[in-house]
């Protein structure tokens, strides 16, 4: 954790591609290094690219694997090789598919639409055996990363963690803390110069923002 920022808020980043870029992040001080399994990103990273990026994650940081409807095959692939503490699910997997791994995971919902009566909490509770679950301004069923926020005041608290994410970048995370109250946050295009291929300015940026943020 780094010492600059506030304790209370986790901070991943996600769709690293290159060493450097986790060797970065973790210098600042992240919580979690985030790896992309969906073959149509452009942050997408093969098994094996993967399995080498993990290892230089220690312990106490968490190794955070991305997918998007896959294969329970793939999946179990990725556990065995890549040896990730958290799954993350941001498609449409059933709570049964997500639950079935034996593994902590987070569950992205897509907070693009309008959110109409209880249908939040109605998501919240279909998912409740997910560690956390994690708002992104994408479309239900289609993958975060393309800087697309939505309004967080609309946030309700679920009882699980709640992490931000869609659009944050160093001029907009504090802001987003100051009215979501999430437990963490997630940023993956607000530090890059391109797909996949991260920004050390934008990366320290991002977590002096947060710091600000406590």
């Amino acid at each position: 954790m780094n010492a600059s920022r506030s304790p209370a808020v986790y901070v991943k980043f996600c769709g690293l591609t290159r060493s450097r870029d986790v060797e970065t992040a973790l210098s600042l001080g992240v919580d979690a290094i985030g790896l992309v399994f969906y073959p149509k990103s452009g942050r997408h990273v093969s098994e094996e690219h993967a399995r080498a990026l993990a290892r230089l994650i220690p312990a106490g940081v968490d190794c955070v694997a991305l997918f998007v409807n896959p294969e329970r095959a793939q999946v179990l692939r990725v556990i065995d090789r890549v040896r990730p503490t958290v799954l993350q699910f941001h498609g449409d997997e059933s709570a049964e598919f997500c639950n079935s791994f034996g593994c902590p995971y987070w569950k992205a919902i897509g907070m693009s639409r309008k959110v109409a009566g209880g249908w939040l909490a109605a998501e919240y509770a279909r998912y409740s055996g997910a560690a956390a679950v994690l708002l992104d301004g994408h479309a239900p069923g289609h993958v975060g990363g393309a800087g697309q926020s939505f309004d967080w005041r609309r946030v309700r608290q679920p009882k699980q963690r709640l992490i931000l994410a869609g659009g944050l970048t160093a001029d907009t995370v504090a802001d987003a803390i100051r009215k979501a109250h999430p437990w963490g946050v997630d940023v993956s295009s607000g530090i890059e110069k391109q797909a996949g291929i991260k920004d050390a300015a934008r990366m320290r940026a991002f977590m002096d923002a947060v710091g600000s943020a406590g």
